[in-house]
């Protein structure tokens, strides 16, 4: 038979386990809902509110990237980020789109990019490699910002877990 004792401490040591981090039925991992893209979008933390920053793609065009012209045609693009500062901004995944916006080709920019050379404008530049350059009809901004995705339970089951940004858009996603 158990001891009353014993029933008068487990959920004590219960509590205290749990508040060491040795349990992990506390910690869960979520992805926050991919925003609708568009060539103007307001960026948003992994909550939905916006961060004050807006991410524009200025403009874009076909043509053979000038370290690999060989390549043939890939998208150069021209972006700018209002509301960021230089030194810490949000990062987000853009994508060159065809008609019926499914992703041809993503990669995350940084705010950060649009700052270089050419302070002045706030402006910055970037290539994306697509496979048919020809289907290309647009290049979108995503607008879940990317440059901070907290730990998960996998790897810190006591500090991780929480809501993190979207999955990165791949090739052949509809977006």
């Amino acid at each position: 038979m158990i001891s009353p004792r014993v029933f008068a401490v487990a959920p004590l040591a219960l509590v205290l386990l749990a508040l060491s981090g040795c349990s992990s039925w506390g910690c869960t991992d979520t992805r926050a809902e991919r925003g609708t893209p568009g060539a103007r979008v307001r960026v948003v933390d992994t909550d939905g509110r916006p961060l004050g920053v807006t991410a524009v793609v200025v403009d874009w065009r076909l043509e053979p990237h000038p370290q690999v012209p060989a390549d043939g045609d890939q998208v150069h693009f021209r972006f700018r980020f209002d509301g960021a500062d230089e030194n810490s901004g949000p990062a987000v995944d853009v994508c060159a789109v065809d008609r019926k916006r499914v992703a041809l080709g993503c990669q995350t920019v940084e705010s950060s990019q649009a700052f270089g050379p050419a302070a002045a404008s706030r402006t910055g530049d970037d290539w994306l490699a697509v496979e048919h350059p020809e289907r290309v009809a647009g290049v979108l901004f995503i607008p879940n910002d990317q440059s901070y995705d907290r730990r998960t339970c996998a790897v810190d089951v006591k500090d991780g877990g929480g809501m993190h940004p979207p999955e990165q858009p791949s090739r052949g996603d509809q977006l």
